[in-house]
């Protein structure tokens, strides 16, 4: 699943190429895409509207519209969004295209695609002033950490008295929005901290570690485009693959000798129901 620095990615792409963009018309392929509502809103929701700005909030695009509506889209297991001229030969999978015209003209001038082979992401349109009661999963979200301001202690507000393991926590949407697997055991493993351990007795210095890793590993990702693994979908606005996969030190080198200390082997075990890999040697 593409998290905060594959979903960022995709964001700054689309901040070069759609705002400002008038929709001329929808197609919508796939009802599940537009589960949410139908495909009837959608097109009616979208069709003659601009866009004027594209923001991210954990792994949810959020598109702002002239309309006062908005458009938010998940790219959920696989989805993709792709630019492409009029006319291009579209992707298996091509659930709902916008065709857009040029900034100052009605004329179509591309498309965005939005590509799903599994179906489990959504594009929706929504009233801002009824987001509680539309997109509750959007509204409830916990901090961004590249959005909002996080520090120290605003993280240990957060873990304090929370139950469960601190990996849990970090996958835990409604505390910290974007993060997944991956990120998950990068950032724990840079800040040294096993994923078992218990949020509510970190100490001011391990959470000082945790906030510093964070920041640096999603800035890291976000700047190398983001991850692209062997069994994802994942790639930006212009097909391109991500690179940050090359930088990880535990994810997905389960057995390997690790990275960082050149001692241990990094270990591969079940933690929060998901894959978790991490080094023993380096965290505690």
């Amino acid at each position: 699943m593409p998290e905060l620095p594959e979903v960022e990615t995709v964001r700054r792409g689309l901040q070069r190429n759609v705002v400002g963009r008038k929709i001329l018309k929808v197609e919508v392929w796939r009802e599940r895409t537009v589960r949410r509502t139908s495909r009837e809103a959608l097109i009616d929701g979208l069709t003659g509207v601009r866009i004027t700005a594209v923001a991210r909030r954990g792994k949810y695009l959020v598109f702002d519209l002239d309309s006062r509506q908005k458009m938010m889209i998940h790219l959920r297991m696989s989805g993709r969004l792709i630019v492409a001229k009029p006319g291009a030969t579209r992707p298996a999978h091509t659930h709902v295209v916008l065709h857009l015209a040029s900034a100052d003209a009605d004329k179509a001038e591309s498309e965005l695609w939005f590509v799903d082979p599994r179906t489990f992401g959504e594009v929706v349109v929504f009233d801002p002033d009824e987001i509680e009661t539309q997109m509750p999963d959007l509204a409830r979200l916990g901090v961004d950490p590249l959005v909002d301001e996080v520090s120290p202690e605003i993280l240990r507000r957060l873990f304090k008295n929370r139950r469960g393991n601190l990996k849990a926590l970090l996958l835990n949407q409604h505390v910290v929005a974007g993060i997944g697997n991956i990120y998950a055991d990068e950032i724990l493993h840079r800040a040294k901290l096993r994923p078992d351990r218990l949020p509510g007795r970190l100490t001011i210095a391990s959470l000082k570690r945790l906030h510093a890793a964070m920041i640096e590993v999603l800035n890291n990702a976000v700047q190398a485009g983001g991850s692209t693994l062997k069994d994802t979908q994942y790639v930006d606005l212009e097909g391109q693959s991500g690179s940050f996969q090359e930088a990880h030190r535990v994810y997905g080198r389960g057995g390997m000798r690790c990275l960082s200390c050149g001692k241990g082997r990094i270990l591969m075990t079940q933690v929060a129901g998901r894959t978790t890999c991490y080094c023993s040697k380096c965290q505690h």
